[in-house]
């Protein structure tokens, strides 16, 4: 077991390596929108600190973005209207629509080494989860099935992450909740910090994409429907402790949509992104080519082995699991637009809660679920 851990942490830091060797040969100016807007929230919270929440054009009076926008070619910079992730609001401003957790992380470094950096921190952030799945691991199957899985995870920070600069915190913060989950669950006296901090994570995220929002639902239909049922007032603590923690680590999105857009409810989104659900073979046939589909398939698979065979807390963690799920896959699959990287933070923190849930069982729990299911099985054998 011990040759074999060694190994298998030998391959995920090799693959670490080599990421992060290939990260070092990035550029910033790949003429991606995207990323000219991140850099220019960053350079806000550089300038002006907390005051760079504030994203109105007129605040570009250094020439920083207009500058940028050259560097890629893009012909109308002259006009704010015009330039690209910006939105005009109804007081007349003109802002960027990104929340504005992936600029503040990028402005932690010094201006023009600022994306290697933050892939390089979260990249070893899920390297370390990874060991640590697989130093948890007590039995050769799940050696294997923590040491494969820790090696995806790790691949995936450089292959889908690098499409966009919020993917990278958010998978990080996806290993680190699923994480915390499975410890939540796994205890016998549920920790009211730990499920707190798994919520304040869990809003953190919304920081880096607004979708991420939805990777709380499964949480909240979990502890939600046993209070509507029972009442509980343990129940009922242990949700409010989490829902604090959600809207603790979203404040600062709360706070720049109501400096940006005049209201913490109101969206800096323009139309072509709030668009009604609907259904687009198209769009679904994108997912079915590209590699979230192989993740999707991964989860749901993982679930309902767990669901099945799981027993304690750890078939605890497969209901929480699929709740953000159904949640999830529900609106993304019917929204109608397709990127490489939509589903892959419900698919890793659902993974990544999974997989530590198995890890963190008791040892005599492990060995007695395949029994009851190997009894269960003969027990429907006809006679």
């Amino acid at each position: 077991m011990k040759a074999a851990k060694l190994a298998l942490g030998l391959i995920c830091l090799a693959i670490l390596a080599s990421n992060i060797w290939t990260m070092s040969r990035w550029s910033e100016a790949r003429g991606v929108y995207d990323d000219i807007c991140y850099l220019r929230q960053a350079h806000l919270f550089q300038r002006f600190g907390a005051g760079g929440l504030d994203t109105n054009a007129i605040r570009d009076d250094d020439r920083y973005f207009e500058g940028k926008m050259k560097e890629i070619g893009f012909a109308e910079w002259k006009d704010p209207i015009r330039w690209p992730c910006h939105n005009p609001m109804p007081s007349g401003k003109v802002v960027l629509q990104y929340p504005p957790g992936t600029g503040f992380l990028l402005a932690l470094f010094p201006e023009g080494h600022q994306v290697v950096p933050l892939y390089i921190a979260a990249s070893l952030i899920v390297c370390g989860l990874a060991l640590s799945g697989i130093f948890l691991a007590r039995t050769l199957p799940s050696l294997v099935r923590a040491g494969l899985f820790g090696a995806l995870a790790v691949y995936l920070m450089i292959n889908p992450a690098k499409a966009s600069y919020s993917v990278a915190p958010t998978m990080a913060l996806c290993a680190v909740a699923g994480f915390l989950t499975a410890l939540w669950l796994a205890r016998d006296k549920r920790s009211i910090l730990l499920i707190a901090l798994t919520g304040l994570l869990l809003g953190a995220s919304v920081n880096f994409r607004l979708p991420n929002a939805l990777l709380a639902a499964g949480y909240f239909l979990f502890l939600g429907i046993p209070f509507l049922w029972t009442r509980s007032l343990a129940t009922f603590v242990q949700g409010l402790a989490f829902g604090a923690g959600v809207l603790v680590g979203m404040a600062p999105t709360l706070a720049a949509q109501a400096i940006n857009a005049g209201s913490a409810l109101a969206t800096t989104y323009g139309s072509a992104d709030v668009v009604a659900p609907a259904l687009d073979l198209a769009v679904f046939g994108q997912y079915l080519r590209d590699m979230q589909f192989v993740l999707i398939v991964l989860a749901i698979g993982a679930t309902a082995w767990l669901l099945r065979a799981g027993e304690g807390h750890v078939r605890q963690a497969a209901f929480v699991v699929v709740g953000n799920l159904v949640v999830n896959l529900g609106f993304f699959m019917s929204h109608p637009i397709f990127t490489p990287y939509y589903v892959v933070p419900i698919a890793m923190l659902s993974l990544w809660t999974l997989s530590f849930a198995r890890l963190l069982q008791p040892a005599e729990a492990r060995e007695a679920a395949p029994v009851r299911t190997d009894a269960a099985g003969l027990g429907a054998q006809p006679r």
